[in-house]
């Protein structure tokens, strides 16, 4: 079948608790019907612009990227009603990338400068941003459709004239059939309107579901978004059947009476060619003094950073000529990768605001994620953590065998996070240039049957009954619920209510609800940010993207992670009591790593208020392996996770460390490998190593056998089994031991976590054990602080205090004293 009409007006689930369409659903739709074309425009946002993109290209659909905004009946920034209206509609296309530019910056406009009730526009916006775009005058509620419906068609063609002279040739009326009954005089004026004025008319069916039968689902979203009921005879509806997206047949036939009509869409189609490029990468405008570049700041960073941790070393009596070369070789080999792939920037940028915090005295973690692993970023004292005497893999963070972003995840404290995003965005030109990244809530299983109870006007118990008999699982559906819960389906076979509930919440399930600002992410453009992506207004006024993670990236916008992490800001509070206390500055990145009463506490179970150590399970875990070593702790970071809890991998490792198991080592080349672990591959990076060693693998070959088996990814693993099989024959290796460890590695792969991640943060389990074990009431003091709003961890740490001797006082208003013991 050919395709002779595309819909160009489509609300997916973007338009928020308004849009029941699901982008997937729709593309597969489009291939049902025979189309290979289709827009979206969803409601005053942009949200799903690139992810439709994305999808509709790997469908090898064309994707016609457009939304449909509301725009103000005057000034844009006069927050008053004219006439009762606060806002008109209108959808506009983007015909290639500078009208793609142009939609981001009129959809962040109105975010910024327009919100009044809704997003919008107006008629200066147009004239600014309209190059590349086409404009259809949207549903009943657009501007000309209005005053034709109010049978002013004087106005009408003043608007449309005045429209006309912005967009010429790029302006169509838009045209529908949804069983209205003032759509058709409205049709017929705009048909009336478009031949005097030779503008044309297009069909369209201003979809917002995608089946006709979920127009009643489509009712009950309305009534969540507006906290109606649906037996409230006020509530907004839609008070037809018919928005629904209909085959081109369907269309065909409703717009007999004007077959160009669907003829113009597939014009319109023609018209729009927007080709969005991937794969660059867009660095903030970093500094760089007179006479020096990006990378000759960047090695001397590193090379006087190791210079420093070498007098570190002295001072510690651990250094010698062999740890001079062995930190110089890593440090040049790691240099070369980074700059041959190009990301000093990121690096300097990081340290940047990295150091800023600490010259502000606003702590920061010693390292999170594979980050931990690179000893450049050691040296520039990105993180804290030496990664050499743990064995963590530089390779593992960035790989020259795979280019991607770098990622540094950096934890701050929790208070003063949003003082370092502060600086982040004063130094790279304000809010027109640091954005925060935006998330989507989605209807899950129980959340979607509770909303949509309310709006049937269920009463409250009887939805919560329901909503209970889901298991409280992850990644949980209702279907799923159904046939795990007989209960459930008890409930629906007897009461048609709950049945109706049910039914129309695994309609709805899944849909996005709202957005919010994801914990830690945030993007910084050398451009103005609406250069590449449209933005967004947060709820503490904070400026967002309007794509989620994953597109953002894509946009090739540099991200920076600042995560706020609770656990830093009790160690700066418990170290500001102890200075205050006994007149001792203790300095946390100093203490001993083999402090006895530290092991002591840790090997007894006294990990209440660890981080990270504290909760029950954990310390029955603690009681069992009985750490007695830093590397012990890492590997309990590790290994306390569901999938090694369950493998019996925890076991191994307890009974071998303990002496009543004895370690397997198939070969003894992996010996040295295995040996910290007790013969237990805990580690992402041991895999690494095992195939480096045993199959010659490099290091960056090592990371992406390591992706292919953690992920499962079997037309990878065949093809790199039989690359580690030659290399162990090559090394001479026994070929039936070889397949074993493969396999071994292959299994154990999915398990494995990441040991630059566990390196870093067993380090803040090793300082608060430390300072619990040293300075119990300063660090208990800290904990009660940092946890005063929240009564049960209050209630559990006074206990906890009783059982040490620490007596807690009663606060007072009147002055403010030292800590009482």
């Amino acid at each position: 079948m050919s395709a002779e009409f595309t819909h160009l007006h489509v609300h997916t689930q973007y338009s928020l608790l308004d849009g029941a369409i699901r982008l997937t659903d729709l593309l597969d739709k489009c291939k049902e019907y025979g189309m290979d074309s289709v827009a979206v425009t969803d409601h005053g946002a942009m949200y799903g612009a690139l992810e439709f993109y994305k999808k509709a290209k790997a469908a090898d659909i064309k994707p016609i990227v457009g939304c449909e905004l509301y725009i103000a009946p005057g000034d844009m920034r006069d927050r008053k009603k004219i006439d009762g209206e606060v806002a008109f509609h209108i959808v506009l296309l983007a015909m290639d990338h500078g009208g793609y530019q142009n939609l981001m910056k009129m959809a962040s406009i109105a975010q910024f400068e327009g919100f009044y009730y809704k997003p919008r526009i107006d008629m200066d916006v147009l004239r600014a941003h309209n190059e590349g775009v086409i404009a259809l005058t949207a549903c009943l509620h657009g501007q000309v459709p209005y005053l034709i419906r109010k049978k002013d068609m004087d106005g009408a063609r003043k608007k449309a004239q005045e429209l006309y002279d912005i967009f010429g040739d790029r302006l169509y009326f838009e045209i529908q059939e949804n069983g209205i009954a003032e759509q058709k005089p409205v049709n017929e004026g705009l048909i009336s309107l478009g031949r005097d004025m030779g503008i044309k008319v297009v069909a369209t069916n201003d979809c917002h579901y995608l089946n006709r039968e979920e127009a009643h689902a489509h009712e009950i979203l309305l009534c969540i978004q507006t906290g109606k009921t649906i037996n409230d005879p006020k509530r907004f509806r839609f008070s037809t059947d018919e928005f629904y997206f209909k085959s081109q047949e369907t269309m065909k036939k409703s717009f007999a009476y004007c077959p160009e009509s669907i003829a113009t869409s597939r014009e319109i189609t023609d018209r729009c060619n927007l080709e969005i490029e991937f794969g660059n990468y867009y660095f903030p405008n970093f500094e760089v003094p007179e006479g020096e570049s990006l990378d000759s700041l960047f090695e001397t960073a590193c090379r006087d950073g190791l210079q420093e941790r070498f007098n570190d070393m002295r001072r510690a009596g651990t250094f010698s000529p062999e740890v001079e070369k062995t930190y110089t070789n890593r440090l040049e080999s790691e240099i070369d990768v980074i700059r041959t792939m190009g990301f000093p920037a990121y690096f300097l940028i990081v340290a940047d605001f990295i150091n800023w915090a600490k010259n502000h005295d606003i702590p920061v973690g010693p390292g999170r994620g594979s980050g931990a692993g690179s000893l450049a970023a050691y040296c520039m004292r990105i993180t804290n953590i030496d990664p050499i005497p743990y064995g963590l893999i530089f390779e593992r963070f960035l790989n020259i065998e795979r280019k991607s972003m770098p990622d540094f995840d950096v934890d701050f404290c929790q208070e003063r996070r949003g003082e370092v995003i502060d600086y982040v965005r004063n130094k790279y030109g304000g809010a027109a240039h640091v954005a925060q990244i935006v998330t989507y809530g989605s209807m899950k299983a129980r959340g979607v049957i509770r909303d949509v109870g309310r709006a049937l006007d269920i009463p409250f118990g009887e939805v919560d009954k329901v909503a209970k008999l889901v298991p409280d699982q992850l990644k949980m559906t209702i279907k799923k619920a159904l046939e795990e819960e007989p209960k459930l389906q008890e409930m629906a076979d007897s009461d048609p209510r709950i049945a109706e509930l049910l039914s129309v919440s695994k309609t709805l399930e899944g849909l996005a609800r709202h957005t919010s600002t994801h914990a830690a992410g945030v993007v910084v453009s050398p451009k103005p940010m609406t250069h590449y992506l449209p933005t967004c207004r947060g709820s503490n006024e904070e400026t967002l993207t309007q794509y989620d993670m994953k597109h953002t990236e894509m946009t090739g916008l540099i991200k920076f992670d600042f995560l706020g992490l609770k656990t830093l800001t009790v160690i700066d509070k418990a170290l500001k009591h102890i200075e205050q206390d006994i007149g001792k500055k203790l300095d946390i990145d100093a203490i001993p790593m083999d402090d006895i009463k530290t092991y002591d506490l840790l090997c007894s179970g006294d990990a209440l208020g660890v981080f990270q150590l504290e909760s029950s399970g954990m310390r029955e875990l603690l009681v069992k392996m009985a750490p007695t070593q830093f590397s012990d702790l890492i590997a309990l970071v590790a290994l306390y996770r569901p999938g090694p809890l369950d493998s019996g991998m925890v076991d191994d490792f307890v009974k071998t460390k303990h002496g009543k198991a004895t370690a397997n080592y198939p070969l003894p080349e992996i010996k040295p490998v295995l040996e910290e672990t007790y013969g237990v591959i805990v580690y992402q990076e041991q895999v690494m190593k095992i195939a480096n060693i045993l199959a010659s693998y490099s290091l960056g070959d090592a990371d992406i056998l390591r992706r292919a088996m953690g992920k499962k990814i079997e037309e990878v693993m065949d093809e790199e089994r039989v690359k580690f099989m030659a290399g162990a024959r090559k090394n001479n290796h026994p070929e039936d031991k070889a397949e074993y460890i493969f396999d071994l590695m292959a299994k154990f792969a999915g398990y494995g976590f990441n040991k630059s991640h566990s390196a870093a943060y067993a380090l803040i389990c090793y300082q608060t054990a430390y300072l619990k074990a040293h300075f119990a009431p300063q660090f208990m003091a800290a904990l009660l602080s940092c946890d005063m709003n929240n009564t049960d961890k209050v209630v559990l740490y006074i206990n906890e205090c009783r059982e040490h001797n620490i007596e807690v006082l009663p606060p007072t208003l009147t002055k403010v004293s030292k800590i009482s013991v």
